[in-house]
């Protein structure tokens, strides 16, 4: 089987681990804040030492999660936040390692079809991650090259890409229990679980 056609049902790429857990947020790389006056939540990359405030007071730094959560996989991340799968991620960490590469050179490097390499790189380009220039040939002629962007612009650029796809999923998460509130206040002949998913029916996957 080949690269290509290990990835193209993407739904089997799955985190190492179906369990949730709980995780110690005092050590983690992240932090998370809360409103001591509100509901507002905020998640930051740096702990900032009481720097984040709302409504005029200083946030606290939430310790502990009462819920359980799965370990995210890098792979489902890139796929669910960006659509970027494992051939794509192939693709553009072998530019960032040892570009600037045509698609040619690409395709004997990773053993992809050269048809599915232009994809991907078009898609990467299209997406920011990768540039495009066009290198001289000695005999004549000219050939596409591709080269990663900076990396610390790429570092930047998909912390805030994760943040945008972060706050959709939070805003759908947001929109779900104030469905389940309205729920509960109203005489609903329907039950909740028929209510939510009809609430979200554009949302959800195909089952």
């Amino acid at each position: 089987m080949s690269n290509e056609d290990s990835d193209t049902d993407r739904t089997r790429l799955s985190g190492p681990s179906d369990e949730r857990q709980q995780v110690d947020l005092r050590d983690c790389e992240y932090a998370i804040y809360r409103c001591v006056d509100c509901n507002n939540v905020v998640l930051t990359m740096r702990d900032c030492d009481g720097g984040i405030t709302c409504h005029g007071e200083t946030m606290e730094r939430v310790t502990e999660s009462t819920l359980g959560v799965r370990t995210p996989d890098i792979r489902q991340v890139l796929l669910d936040a960006f659509g970027l799968p494992k051939a794509g991620l192939d693709i553009c960490l072998c530019v960032i390692g040892d570009g600037p590469l045509s698609p040619g050179e690409l395709a004997e490097r990773l053993d992809y079809e050269e048809g599915t390499i232009r994809k991907y790189l078009n898609e990467l380009v299209e997406f920011g991650l990768l540039q495009k220039s066009q290198l001289n040939r000695e005999s004549g002629g000219f050939v596409n090259v591709y080269h990663s962007i900076d990396l610390e612009e790429m570092r930047e650029e998909t912390l805030v890409g994760f943040y945008v796809w972060a706050g959709e999923a939070a805003s759908l998460i947001e929109e779900a229990n104030l469905t389940k509130e309205d729920y509960r206040e109203t005489d609903a002949k329907d039950g909740l679980n028929e209510v939510f998913w009809e609430q979200f029916a554009d949302e959800r996957p195909n089952d």
